[in-house]
């Protein structure tokens, strides 16, 4: 349970980020930022297995690429299920998902060390 919360606050930390830094990515509140970042990882862990097994074609075809769209699908969704998580096209929400998964990366790498 205690790896769940360390988990959750680093998303929680790359959510800010991410908010601060990309222009079409906003946050209302503070129970925005903390659902947004619970409401993505549970997409993140249950939804995008089932995404990435149905587009494996298109995946494979284009390289990897779609994948990266993928990413920006589910953070768009994300923001449509969290009320106060707003995103402003999918351009943001590109972009969001890129920087959120690079500074997850950062804080998950510092955290396990």
């Amino acid at each position: 349970m205690h790896r769940f919360f360390i988990h959750w606050f680093l998303m929680t930390l790359a959510l800010a980020i991410t908010a601060w830094v990309v222009p079409g990515v906003q946050i209302q509140s503070t129970g925005a930022l903390l659902i947004g970042a619970l409401v993505l990882g549970f997409l993140n862990a249950v939804l995008k297995p089932i995404l990435v097994l149905f587009t494996l074609p298109l995946t494979v075809m284009t390289l990897g690429l779609f994948y990266f769209i993928l990413n920006g699908v589910v953070f768009a969704l994300a923001s449509v299920l969290v009320p106060g998580f707003e995103v402003a096209g999918f351009g943001s929400a590109f972009l969001g998902a890129l920087l959120m998964g690079f500074v997850s990366l950062l804080l998950g790498g510092t955290a396990r060390k």
